[in-house]
């Protein structure tokens, strides 16, 4: 592991900074190419970074990027104080870092501490080890059951399907909630403890901002590992890789011990570092035990992407996720695409239509009380690539459930043509690691720039307008009297939200004094269009 001096700076000046912070996810392997190798790295995130800083965000949270086999995207991590040589170097993080912060850009990078890859140094040393080792106790080995202990240990499954129980030749089982190239560690044992301790703090002193928590509702299972008592054999998907189930292996108390450990390292830090849950939990109750002065600063909200097009839908789900925020003292996070579901313009139909309702979606989302996570490639309207070649799907759910979400991993495209890999990487590089579809010609960066009406200008203006606006970001919303079909709310001071999601024209005369940004052109009598959503002066 690299034990490389590192700078220390970050960005100082409002700790509070994540409340209203516009973050934007960058899913390293797809976002851009540096070294013309067909994948994605952190030199081509560094050469981006003007982009970015022109987009409006202010901080962009990387995926993983640490030394890793990528059986499941890098989110299998063999060493988690280095940078996989296929994404760069440590010198190549700092680079970016320094000029991230250069730009007035925040570092939020993924921490991935349920479990690592089967290639990591102290999983190697456990199947050398054998059965009730020191090494083994790191990780979650047990013994099988039937006659020759050739029956998995419990009903446990793996979220991307099949047994969560893989055995190793000399008869043992070990635990992976997800692949089997991804053990999960023994968290009752303090090694762990001081390694995860550790690692938070290498990658502070090289001046991260925040860490997004991956599965931070795992770690601590319940005591004897209980079956669940059902299994996909009962009809039923055990377990989903968004879902909200009672599990023994999900959401237990003990879990925040860990986060009690943690906050105080990261309140140790100057600039305001930061802890973002990624925590799938049964109710409201239970997600606010997650946020605190003691423990995680947010949780990702996840319902606001899960809404129906449907302006109760939206309603409802907007006032519990403000409900639940008031719990804890802590804003909420809204979230319309990441790297784990379809994009939403597929999401919302597709073609013109989609398209349509994810720009609407998306103003709605953003003049909301929070901060706001975009994911890479949305500004640019881009759809799910469903036609993926079955051979080129890496996503290890797909082998096992037929389930993918490589179509949302697709590399972005920035210039050109489909035959250049859409400008993926410098002149003469390998096409990217995933195809690009031929129609994304007309949603390059590069045919949008000049493109008033393009939808990378639509979130350029939407950023825009919530900087200059005192009512967006943090604060209240009140809601408005409106037809059925159409959301309005109150910012304070002084705006309008439309969200027009019935399938009927909308005036607009009632509500403001002026439009200062729409999604999309209003119709000739100046009315605000279905599937349109528009900020007004009140």
């Amino acid at each position: 592991m690299s034990t490389t001096a590192a700078p220390a700076e970050t960005i100082l000046g409002n700790d509070d900074w994540w409340r209203d912070a516009v973050v934007y996810q960058i899913y390293p392997r797809s976002f851009a190419d540096g070294d013309g190798d067909g994948t994605g790295d952190l030199r081509g995130v560094r050469q981006k970074l003007p982009y970015l800083k022109d987009l409006g965000i202010d901080a962009i949270w990387l995926s993983p990027f640490y030394t890793s086999p990528l059986a499941d995207g890098g989110y299998d991590v063999a060493d988690y104080r280095d940078v996989d040589p296929r994404f760069g170097t440590l010198a190549d993080f700092d680079e970016m870092t320094a000029e991230a912060h250069a730009l007035g850009i925040r570092i939020i990078v993924d921490l991935v501490p349920n479990h690592c890859s089967d290639e990591h140094e102290w999983f190697q040393a456990a199947l050398a080890a054998g059965p009730g080792s020191a090494e083994r106790a790191l990780f979650v080995f047990r013994d099988g059951q039937g006659e020759q202990g050739e029956l998995p240990p419990n009903d446990w499954e793996s979220i991307f399907g099949g047994p969560a129980w893989t055995r190793v030749p000399d008869g043992q089982w070990y635990l992976h909630l997800f692949d089997p190239g991804q053990p999960d560690f023994n968290w009752e044992h303090p090694a762990v403890r001081a390694e995860f301790r550790d690692i938070l703090r290498f990658w502070l002193d090289r001046g991260v901002d925040g860490f997004r928590i991956d599965v931070a509702h795992g770690m601590i299972k319940a005591d004897g590992l209980p079956n669940v008592g059902r299994t996909s054999a009962d009809g039923e998907r055990q377990v989903v890789m968004i879902g909200n189930d009672t599990l023994p292996y999900f959401d237990q108390d003990g879990v925040h011990e860990i986060y009690r450990e943690w906050r105080p390292i990261l309140d140790s830090y100057a600039g305001g570092r930061m802890a973002v849950a990624e925590a799938w939990v049964p109710d409201a109750q239970r997600l606010a035990r997650y946020i605190g002065s003691d423990e995680l600063h947010q949780a990702f909200n996840f319902d606001f992407m899960m809404a129906s097009w449907d302006a109760e839908s939206f309603r409802t789900i907007i006032d519990k996720s403000l409900a639940e925020a008031d719990l804890v003292g802590a804003p909420t996070t809204w979230v319309l695409s990441n790297h784990d579901k379809h994009r939403h313009v597929t999401r919302y139909g597709d073609g013109d239509l989609g398209l349509a309702r994810a720009r609407a979606g998306t103003l709605l989302m953003l003049a909301l009380p929070g901060s706001a996570y975009l994911y890479n490639g949305e500004e640019l309207g881009l759809n799910e690539v469903l036609d993926l070649p079955d051979e080129l799907r890496e996503d290890p759910a797909f082998r096992r459930t037929g389930e993918s979400r490589d179509g949302c991993r697709v590399p972005l495209p920035w210039s050109g043509g489909a035959e250049t890999g859409f400008g993926f990487g410098p002149a003469g590089s390998a096409q990217p690691w995933l195809p690009q579809p031929a129609s994304w010609a007309a949603l390059t960066a590069e045919a949008q720039e000049n493109d008033p009406a393009s939808t990378l200008n639509l979130y350029r203006s939407a950023l825009r307008v919530r900087k200059e606006q005192p009512g967006l970001g943090g604060g209240t919303l009140t809601w408005l009297d409106s037809p059925t079909g159409v959301l309005a709310l109150r910012r304070e001071p002084g705006l309008v939200v439309v969200a027009n999601v019935s399938g009927e024209p909308v005036d607009l005369a009632s509500y403001g004094s002026a439009v200062l940004l729409a999604s999309g052109p209003l119709d000739g009598d100046g009315r605000l269009p279905a599937d349109t959503t528009a900020y007004l002066t009140a």
